[in-house]
């Protein structure tokens, strides 16, 4: 059985948004083009917010600085569509408000809205952009050498997963980049170091995704009642769902496209 892309998806905010596409670009050094271009900066001025949206060192071990569903689940119940420049917060499909990211006032209205709307978040709170140097998780941990990454995720680990625990477990908690389907559940753990072909783009796979507790947040909800990252302790004694891939050249990806293991 041939190994597929049964889906692909982008976040434009990091950690606050999830949408399906039925392509993507990707650029050598970056990933997915459009992912996780922009977050939001917390308790820092705008000097400050500035400085930590130009400089992935200064992101290194300062996840505090970015608002994150790990550290405010209660925004897992919004979603951000960007598109033509043009970013818009939405909530259970309801358009809230839309901005124009180059406008600077646009941009301070949409921070307003969000403490507006979820009044235990103080300010100040920044919106950050940076296309070059995206806010991947691989750009703000000490522990992980590379900087910018694609997920992918398994569908057949997470189905097993599912089997294991009896209980129902949306892919979109996992936020991969892109899900495969057609190999054996875990089996792409066994491709650390080995370099994947996609539509004849080329990737190294880098290492495991360790997970946190944001995966526990049923989508659209604040609800973290099911602790995944404690089953997943428990099931497999660790704490992984998915492989991060670098990419070595650019091009493009479609779904159905082909996965080959090079070597």
């Amino acid at each position: 059985m041939s190994i597929t892309i049964s889906s692909i998806n982008y976040c434009p905010v990091k950690s606050i948004s999830f949408q399906y596409i039925d392509s993507c670009e990707i650029k050598k050094n970056i990933g997915v083009v459009g992912d996780r271009v922009f977050a939001f900066a917390r308790n820092l001025d705008t000097d400050k917010a500035r400085l930590f949206e130009k400089s992935p060192e200064e992101r290194k071990g300062k996840w505090d600085k970015i608002l994150t569903l790990k550290n405010f689940p209660v925004l897992n119940k919004y979603n951000f569509l960007f598109k033509k420049n043009k970013l818009t917060l939405i909530k259970k499909d309801k358009e809230i408000l839309t901005i124009d990211v180059n406008e600077s006032n646009e941009c301070q209205l949409l921070s307003n809205k969000i403490i507006e709307l979820e009044n235990n978040l103080k300010e100040p709170i920044v919106l950050m952009k940076n296309e070059e140097f995206p806010f991947f998780d691989t750009t703000i941990s000490k522990k992980i050498d590379f900087v910018n990454s694609i997920s992918l995720l398994n569908i057949q680990s997470i189905n097993d997963f599912k089997k294991k625990i009896g209980q129902k477990i949306e892919i979109s908690r996992f936020r991969g980049n892109l899900c495969v389907d057609g190999i054996k559940p875990w089996e792409e753990r066994e491709w650390l170091g080995k370099i994947i072909k996609i539509n004849n783009v080329s990737f190294k796979v880098e290492k495991n995704i360790p997970r946190c507790a944001a995966i526990n947040l049923k989508p659209q909800t604040d609800d973290n009642s099911v602790n995944l990252l404690q089953f997943l302790k428990k099931k497999y004694n660790h704490f992984d769902m998915g492989i991060y891939l670098s990419a070595l050249q650019d091009g493009k990806i479609n779904l159905g496209d082909k996965l080959e293991v090079i070597s």
